[in-house]
Order: structure tokens, then C-alpha cells, then sequence
């Protein structure tokens, strides 16, 4: 079977030309920089998340860099089903994915995606995401691995599974690292990230394979850990990147395919997210859908206070600070030993 990173076609928008990308698609401040990093993003969130993913990492990488030049390209899976606005938006605004063995990518980030299938390896995109995480062991300095994508590079890399939870894990949960590493430093204790998903892996699994526990919660379990293949490989599988509404819009959808019979269980309020009245109102909320359910009752949802400090904030630019940092040192080493 044909490589994903062997196809190639005929570059047709000059947005997606590499050599060309677009002024949005560099930040940082080019003056008097000794380096410069690519970055790519590989967004396989679903349709109505693609933007959101895309403005909250490079908000991220922006307020991280510094002094340091990124160029970012994003790309998506051809095998991640798309609705056709966001087969225009990725055809317009989007890096080939043929391209990625072309560029000189430094940093990768690899989002997960909503899951379809009842195993990993049974999902539409299960190739194309194990073609990209054998060729980012040889072709980047590290790559970062979120949720979902997480839980296919440890399964395909080391045979790790993941387990079912009985509840999903959703919510802002208090996190402390647990050893010292380099993405880690300077980092609060505790400090706050948000976490959506129906998986874990845990912490004994990683760790008999060789995965270094960085941050961890006692409510979420396992929160970032790292493995070094060759380039060093940082695992997430919480969301670090996720703006304050994130997790509500989440909970909405939820909501929404409850009420019109998409899904059998009515979802949990997010932990330590909305203010104590609001967790109130959607308590009662939640008993008035289970005895009306229709799906216009969605159209009455109570009104909405956050719990104030209910984003991850600093700690999460100061992760990807640190990414930036170790990034640009192992450039700058690469380039002293070319030019010895």
C-alpha cells in the first residue's frame, strides 16, 4: 500500500505552496533572531471545532515564541471525514499533507479527532495517523500527541491500551508535575488543565514502557507524559490549548444530541467549570430533560457563569514556551554541527 508521505499532487493554491505561506502564518519578531522553527499542526478535530483548533494553538504558539520566528502550516487527514465547508476551508487555507516530507518541520502537533469505532485500530483515519507518528521518530525534533492522537501513538508505538471510563472525564482539573523535565519548568503547583474525553491510560501501563510521567491529577489520572523515539515525543490527554468556552460548547453539543436522541446518556456537568448557581440551574436543568426530552428544549437553557480561574491560562503558554525553547536549542546544536 501506497505511503501517505509518498503521495503527491500538483499544488494548485498559492496559499498552500510552502515557500509562500501567507503573513498570518508567522509570528514571533523576525528581528534579530539566531533561529527560526516550522511548526505544523495536524488538525483532525471535527468540522465544528477545525477554526477553534487552529486559532487556539496558534494563540498559543504566538504568545510563546518570543523572539523566535515560527512558520506554521496546517494540514488535515484526507481519511478524517469532512463536511464540504471544511473540505474548502483545508483546500484554501491548508498545507498539502503530501507536503509534510518536504518541509523542514521542526515541531509537529497532532490533535485528536472525534472517535467513531468501537477500537482504535478500527478507525477510518487508524493508517494515515500511524504513518505520520513512524515518520515524526525520524523527521522532527518532537512532536506533541493530544487526547485521542495520544492514545493511537502509544497503542501503535508500544501496544498500550487504553481503558473505558464509566463517566467521561470532562472538566478543569488541578495538575502537579511529578518530575523534573524540561517542559515542566517554571510551571505552577498545581496548575490547571481542562480534560474531555471517554479513555484513559494509565499510569503503571506507561511507565512499565518505558513513558516518563510528567504531570498527573487525582481526579483526572495521567495529564502529560514523554517517551524519546528519536525525536522526543510529549503526550497529552488533557487540552492544554482550549480557550474558556471550549468545554461548554462541548457540553451543549452534548446536550443537544441528548435531546434529540443521539446519544442514550445525558452528560455530567463539567468538574470545577461553571459557578456554583450554574451548576445548580443545570442540575435541574438536566431533571427537566430527562422527563421532556425533545430536542427544543435546548432553546431553554439556563444562562452560564464560569468559575473564575477555570482555564489553564499561563501554565499552558508556559508549557509551550518551554516546547519553543527545546525546540530552538536543538536546532541551534544541529545547525553548530553542520558548520564545524
Amino acid at each position: 500500500m501506497t505511503s501517505l508521505l509518498e503521495k503527491r499532487r500538483l499544488i494548485v493554491s498559492p496559499g498552500l505552496v510552502p515557500a509562500q505561506q501567507r503573513r498570518e502564518d508567522k509570528f514571533g519578531h523576525p528581528q534579530n533572531v539566531d533561529v527560526d522553527l516550522t511548526i505544523g499542526l495536524i488538525n483532525n478535530m471535527p468540522d465544528a471545532a477545525l477554526q477553534a483548533t487552529e486559532r487556539q494553538f496558534m494563540r498559543l504558539l504566538r504568545q510563546a515564541a518570543g523572539d523566535i520566528r515560527i512558520d506554521f502550516h496546517c494540514f488535515s487527514l484526507p481519511s478524517v471525514r469532512r463536511s464540504q465547508p471544511a473540505k474548502g476551508r483545508i483546500e484554501s487555507h491548508y498545507t498539502d499533507i503530501a507536503d509534510l516530507g518536504r518541509l523542514p518541520i521542526d515541531g509537529l502537533i497532532v490533535t485528536g479527532a472525534e472517535p467513531n469505532a468501537s477500537e482504535l485500530s478500527g478507525e477510518a483515519f487508524w493508517r494515515d495517523l500511524t504513518d505520520i507518528i513512524d515518520w515524526a521518530k525520524d523527521n522532527t525534533r518532537s512532536a506533541i500527541w493530544s487526547c485521542l492522537a495520544a492514545h493511537v501513538a502509544v497503542l501503535h508505538l508500544d501496544g498500550i491500551e487504553r481503558h473505558r471510563l464509566e463517566t467521561k472525564c470532562s472538566g478543569v482539573y488541578n495538575c502537579v508535575a511529578l518530575s523534573s523535565h524540561w517542559l515542566t519548568n517554571d510551571l505552577p503547583s498545581p496548575f490547571k488543565v481542562a480534560h474531555s474525553r471517554l479513555n484513559e491510560l494509565r499510569a503503571d501501563d506507561l511507565t512499565m514502557k518505558g513513558y516518563q510521567l510528567l504531570s498527573f491529577s487525582t481526579k483526572a489520572g495521567v495529564d502529560s507524559f514523554a517517551k524519546d523515539f528519536g525525536s522526543e515525543f510529549i503526550f497529552f490527554q488533557g487540552h492544554p490549548e482550549y480557550e474558556s468556552l471550549s468545554l461548554e460548547r462541548e457540553y451543549l453539543r452534548d446536550i443537544s444530541r441528548f435531546l434529540s436522541g443521539e446519544r442514550d446518556s445525558y452528560p455530567g456537568i463539567p468538574v470545577g467549570y461553571f459557578d456554583a448557581e450554574t451548576e445548580q440551574k443545570l442540575v435541574a436543568f438536566a431533571a427537566r430533560a430527562l422527563s421532556e426530552r425533545r430536542p427544543a428544549l435546548s432553546a431553554e437553557l439556563p444562562d452560564r457563569t464560569l468559575r473564575q480561574g477555570s482555564t489553564a491560562g499561563t501554565a499552558a503558554t508556559m508549557m509551550f514556551r518551554n516546547w519553543i525553547d527545546f525546540l530552538s536549542e536543538r536546532t541551534r546544536t544541529a545547525a553548530a554541527e553542520i558548520n564545524l
